[in-house]
């Protein structure tokens, strides 16, 4: 027995789908899924990379609201093409996005983040607060 997963209840979608895209090309559904992230913690931050190739620094906006990091994305992009000897147009418009939130340790100095993107990858880095500098250990002698 095999368990096939369905995006409906009858698959009425998915037998239309399947007969458009032998006729028509189909339909796609090129949704942008939650990009993975990566965290890594130094002694003096935690760095977050987010792996989002194909986007521009100019789709991300990140914010930080009380002790939550929020990371978002959102891409509207619209294709056209014209065939001159048929009188058809054909347009694809392209619409995908992502949410990812943080919860921010207490040690993180919120006003000094600050993220970078390059191939394809964004990193953000956490600095740490120094903590007040605890004392040496020490042993105590019984007299």
């Amino acid at each position: 027995m095999n368990v096939i997963k369905r995006n409906s209840a009858n698959g009425f979608p998915i037998v239309m789908d399947q007969f458009f895209k032998d006729i028509l090309g189909g339909t796609q559904y090129n949704q942008l899924s939650v990009p993975p992230v990566n965290i890594k913690e130094t002694e003096a931050a935690f760095n977050l990379d987010l792996i989002a190739p194909g986007l521009k620094k100019e789709s991300f906006n990140i914010e930080i609201e009380k002790d939550l990091l929020t990371i978002s994305s959102e891409i509207k992009s619209e294709k056209t093409e014209e065939q001159p000897e048929a009188k058809f147009t054909r347009r694809e418009f392209r619409t995908a996005s992502f949410k990812r939130s943080f919860k921010l340790p207490e040690n993180v100095k919120t006003e000094e983040i600050n993220a970078a993107y390059q191939d394809g990858v964004l990193t953000i880095t956490l600095p740490k607060k120094q903590e007040a500098a605890q004392p040496a250990k020490r042993l105590i002698d019984i007299s």
